[in-house]
């Protein structure tokens, strides 16, 4: 008889006519247990889909072989991430546990510490944090923090390039004939926004241009809270000519700000991102960004959190990647 609800060692045991005690002998490799009648309990255990829960794994042998990726919540960036930690995962025998709060977090410091409490010890053995707004070694399981709030610390970190991106998205507004650049900016806690920001300057003040505050806003990384912050820019007495934003969504939502004033892009106005989430690719027109290679930042970080686990030496548990610009069709020349 097929047991119905989840799968018990009992039912293993009942369904393969063996005692309890050999079907955990056979689940955890022991030896006493004869040929057939493994063969016949392994069976048994395919055949009804049977798995030991993560809690009693880890009671059993204080380790899970399951990491943990945290995320304050499931946006472009973080699935990105994943889609590399899936692939990176592969031949490690290590099992990936996505956990997010269901966007109560939001940009609530500390939400990393609330989340590791309720995983680590019983559910994961170690944990890659996206984006964390705390930055603690002491976390009690080995953390990798990819993209921290405050950049690279003490703890391991996975990041890229941010400054030397934002630095050739205005290099290339201004090869275009752009002069009059507007900067759309992330949240003000991010050291990410922070260096994009310095980028844009740095690449102005080397042309010989003069950062104009009246130039700038606050987009805060959300199509929602980037909308205002847009159509400021646009409707200045004089609007700048293109606008590097410093993410993709919110130079979508740039696009969408000024077709609905009337500007077509680019004939009227250029716009170009950071990020190169899979959306840039799919706008109307085509958005010119900055890639930041997430998937494998995801792929580094899930390598970088095995080694820490299993003990492996490294060089250096800060790896920061580069960027790259790719051009679509939101940018042409004055």
């Amino acid at each position: 008889m097929q047991p119905t609800g989840r799968v018990t060692i009992g039912d293993v045991a009942r369904t393969a006519g063996v005692s309890v005690a050999t079907v955990s002998k056979v689940i955890n490799g022991r030896y006493g247990v004869a040929a057939a009648t493994f063969s016949r309990v392994q069976e048994v255990i395919d055949q009804l889909g049977y798995e030991s829960s993560l809690v009693a794994r880890s009671l059993r042998s204080h380790r899970t072989n399951v990491i943990g990726i945290l995320v304050a919540e499931f946006e472009p960036f973080s699935t990105e991430l994943l889609k590399g930690t899936s692939r990176s995962v592969q031949g490690t025998g290590y099992e990936l546990l996505a956990y997010s709060g269901g966007g109560r977090a939001g940009s609530d410091v500390g939400w990393e510490r609330r989340y590791l409490s309720r995983l680590s010890g019983t559910l994961i053995d170690g944990a890659i944090l996206v984006t964390p707004t705390v930055v603690d070694a002491q976390y009690g399981i080995p953390v990798v923090a990819v993209d921290p709030h405050t950049g690279p610390s003490g703890l391991p970190t996975v990041d890229s390039d941010n400054f030397a991106g934002a630095v050739t998205a205005t290099e290339h507004l201004l090869s275009l004939g752009h002069r009059r650049i507007g900067f759309l900016g992330g949240r003000t806690d991010l050291e990410s926004a922070r260096l994009r920001e310095e980028g844009y300057r740095r690449a102005l003040q080397v042309a010989g241009i003069e950062p104009d505050p009246a130039l700038m806003r606050i987009g805060g990384y959300r199509p929602e809270t980037a909308d205002q912050p847009a159509r400021e820019l646009l409707t200045l007495p004089q609007p700048p000519t293109a606008v590097f934003a410093a993410n993709d969504l919110s130079a979508l939502r740039t696009i969408d700000v000024a077709q609905s004033l009337g500007l077509r892009v680019p004939e009227d106005l250029s716009v170009i991102g950071f990020d190169n989430v899979p959306e840039s690719a799919l706008s109307t027109p085509s958005l010119t960004t900055i890639s930041q290679p997430i998937q494998q930042m995801g792929a580094e970080a899930l390598r970088l959190l095995v080694d820490l686990i299993h003990g492996t030496e490294r060089e250096s548990t800060h790896l920061r990647l580069p960027t790259e610009l790719v051009e679509r069709r939101s940018c042409r020349a004055v």
